[in-house]
C-alpha cells in the first residue's frame, strides 16, 4: 500500500460504501468506520507530549505530500485521527490510502 499515491480529492470522487468499504479497509484492519461522521477513524497512544507531537508533524508530512488532510484531535498523550473526503462527505480510496500510510509511522 505505501507505493499507492492518493488522487486529488474532488466532488466526484467515488464515496466507498457496504462491501467496497469493507474489503478496502482489510488493508487497515485497525482503524475504524465512524458511520455518524461517516469517516475513517483511529486512536493512537504515545508516551508523553514529545512523542505525541512528533507524530503529529509526521502526519502533517505525509498530509502536504499527499495533498489529503485529516482531522487530527491532539491531547498529551494520544491523537485521534480521522480521514474523510469532505469534498464528497464520505470515504474514498484517497483516505483508505493515506490512513495506511499513516499506520506506516506507528510502525517504524
Amino acid at each position: 500500500m505505501t507505493q499507492d499515491k492518493c488522487e486529488d480529492c474532488y466532488s466526484g470522487a467515488e464515496v466507498l460504501s457496504g462491501d467496497v468499504l469493507h474489503a478496502e479497509m482489510q488493508a487497515i484492519p485497525s482503524w475504524e468506520y465512524c458511520q455518524e461522521k461517516k469517516c475513517l477513524l483511529k486512536k493512537y497512544s504515545f508516551k508523553g507530549y514529545y512523542k505525541t507531537i512528533a507524530f503529529v508533524n509526521a502526519i502533517a508530512w505525509i498530509a502536504q505530500q499527499q495533498q489529503h488532510h485529516p482531522d487530527l484531535e491532539v491531547s498529551y498523550n494520544c491523537v485521534i485521527v480521522r480521514y474523510q473526503t469532505h469534498a464528497v462527505d464520505g470515504v474514498t480510496k484517497s483516505d483508505i490510502i493515506c490512513a495506511g500510510l499513516v499506520d506506516g509511522l506507528s510502525a517504524a
